[in-house]
């Protein structure tokens, strides 16, 4: 296939990173996009949108903050950690989540969902998810290619749930090579985190050494940005992951 994006250099100024309008949900087409830097964003009412903010939101999966209340919050409240055991349940949560609430998910249409759920049963999107015994109280899903995890939405049905989801986001990451994570736009959620602002130019100089993938073969064939094999999270990365979340500190 032809790069179906413009250059991102023609992004708009405002609203910040609209890209373009239209095109589809396939899977060819989000890989395609993310491998640029590229992801969609619409209401029910709208055509597809495509993004590309400058500046990017980001966080170093070595730099994650991690507050005293915070803290005491995860040594206190006795809840585990899970992987890829309910990706379309975290799917849903993330589209049902308040308005008001900074991990609000109303632009995650039934289309939406749908891609993502392909995009899981390929191996490529992946889901934490944060059980209180064995009720699913947070959680978030994202996008995994080489070594770059781009953040799509998050939930939180317990206080402080989305964060811990977060922090254990950061931790696998951290643990596995994958310096950066997408945060894709400005959220004071995630800045009190540590999410910083990444200027566009710097965010796709490290997504191409993230993703070792020459882009002629991702135009010609983005599924080849697919792991050899559709495995869940623990064992696409090859070792156990933290169980708990006492033990991310």
């Amino acid at each position: 296939m032809l790069n179906p994006f413009p250059p991102t250099s023609q992004a708009l100024d405002e609203p910040n990173g609209l890209l373009a309008v239209g095109g589809d949900l396939e899977a060819n087409t989000l890989l395609c996009a993310y491998a640029q830097g590229i992801f969609p964003w619409f209401e029910t009412d709208q055509e597809i949108l495509w993004w590309s903010p400058d500046p990017r939101l980001t966080l170093k999966s070595d730099e994650i903050h991690v507050s005293r209340s915070l803290r005491k919050a995860i040594r206190q409240c006795g809840w585990r950690l899970q992987y890829d055991t309910a990706f379309a349940d975290v799917m849903s949560h993330c589209a049902q989540a308040d308005r008001n609430q900074p991990e609000s998910g109303t632009w995650i249409t039934p289309d939406m969902r749908a891609a993502y759920c392909t995009l899981h049963a390929l191996g490529a999107a992946h889901s934490v998810e944060v059980y209180d015994d064995d009720t699913l109280i947070g959680g978030l899903y994202g996008i995994l290619l080489g070594n770059m995890f781009f953040g799509e939405s998050m939930f939180s049905l317990k206080s402080n749930a989305s964060k811990m989801a977060f922090v254990g986001l950061s931790k696998l990451c951290r643990d596995h090579g994958i310096g950066v994570i997408d945060c894709q736009v400005h959220n004071e959620h995630l800045v009190s985190l540590g999410a910083q602002s990444m200027a566009r130019k710097d965010f796709e100089n490290h997504l191409r050494g993230a993703i070792k993938n020459p882009m002629t073969d991702v135009f010609a064939n983005p599924l080849c940005l697919l792991p050899k094999e559709p495995l869940p999270l623990e064992q696409r990365l090859g070792t156990q992951l933290v169980a708990t979340v006492a033990e991310l500190l």
